[in-house]
């Protein structure tokens, strides 16, 4: 009675004397890890670790960048939001 959608994925790593670790790749494909992807180790009920990788927040992007430079009225934002993605969605020009 296992879940077909998500089959339980078995992988190993070893820790070098430094203490690091290699992830397999089908577990940083599988979690969208590249270099420099932070994880977060967790300990549950259990207390058993879990490894997550760390999301960015809309803090961090906060701190990251600062204050804003530049104001824009709600109006604005969404016309900037549209012409924006309409320019995503719009066919390739022609090369010459």
């Amino acid at each position: 009675m296992g879940n077909e959608e998500f089959p339980m994925l078995v992988a190993m790593s070893k820790v070098t004397r430094q203490g690091q670790i290699s992830i397999p790749v089908e577990v940083r494909r599988a979690l969208g890890l590249r270099p420099g992807s932070e994880l977060i180790w967790d300990r549950n009920e259990n207390g058993d670790f879990v490894v997550r990788p760390k999301r960015v927040t809309l803090a961090d992007l906060h701190e990251l960048l600062g204050a804003p430079l530049v104001r824009l009225t709600d109006r604005e934002l969404k016309d900037a939001r549209r012409a924006f993605l309409a320019s995503r969605l719009a066919p390739p020009e022609p090369e010459d």
